[in-house]
């Protein structure tokens, strides 16, 4: 039978392909929406971020009280290269910003999961000190999951438009997500709620003007996390924009 290829090094079948595009197609129930389509627009003008950087106010980096280790979760279809910005910013202040090892996020599978939790336990048997997850869109899914199994691993989970709450289907981006991690978003291949918060300090940021993911999902109830803060960014831009990035470092000296 004839193959083709899908994600990292394997290959599917027809029938597999059928099925994960059967995924796609579903309906979506009425009461979970994604952003408006005007919003979502404007995400593809995210290669302009750069621009808006020089022409705007510097970011002003001031060094931090207490340098931490901080790992770095991309979101669903990035990869790490897509935070390098956010990762060279944080090193400027004095921490030492990780990458989480395993290249493009390509969905919360089982097999994933298990990879980044053995990335979290290398970088936390180095030195004994807890990490701070910082995860942008599936990337914050997956670390407020890691605090859940390693809380005394994890010194705090800053997520950035991560959809913790809500319907999983209120976002824009459930569709590709089923047809290529080959699952429904509700559900996952991990025994999991989803909007269960950690036991660590945990701290949303969200954006009104997110494209991709419902605010109210990304903001999350209280009781979900401890605190969130709203910037007025795309999702793109939660790690590309100097509002988004001042706000995580305030978040890491306060860890």
């Amino acid at each position: 039978m004839a193959t083709l290829p899908f994600r990292d090094t394997t290959f599917i079948d027809r029938e597999e392909l059928a099925r994960r595009l059967s995924l796609a197609a579903e309906p979506c129930p009425d009461d979970a929406r994604g952003p408006r389509w005007q919003l979502l627009l404007r995400e593809f003008l995210w290669p302009l971020e750069p621009l808006r950087r020089k022409l705007g106010k510097p970011l002003e980096i001031t060094p931090a009280r207490t340098p931490k280790t901080v790992m770095l979760l991309p979101g669903f279809g990035a990869h790490p290269i897509r935070m390098r910005w956010m990762a060279r910013k944080l090193e400027q202040a004095g921490h030492v910003a990780k990458k989480w090892g395993l290249g493009y996020n390509l969905g919360a599978t089982a097999d994933r999961f298990a990879r980044v939790e053995e990335r979290l336990l290398d970088l936390f048997g180095r030195d004994r000190e807890p990490i701070i997850l910082v995860g942008w869109s599936l990337g914050g899914i997956m670390a407020r999951e890691l605090a859940k199994k390693h809380p005394e691993k994890v010194a705090k989970v800053i997520t950035m438009g991560s959809p913790f709450s809500g319907s999983p289907r209120a976002n824009n981006g459930w569709r590709a997500y089923q047809a290529i991690a080959g699952h429904r978003v509700d559900e996952p291949e991990i025994d999991t709620v989803l909007s269960e918060k950690p036991p660590v300090e945990t701290v949303a940021i969200w954006s009104p003007r997110d494209g991709v993911v419902h605010p109210r999902c990304a903001c999350g109830k209280p009781g979900e996390r401890d605190r969130a803060i709203a910037v007025r960014c795309s999702h793109m831009g939660l790690v590309m924009t100097n509002e988004a990035i001042a706000v995580v470092l305030s978040e890491l000296d306060r860890a």
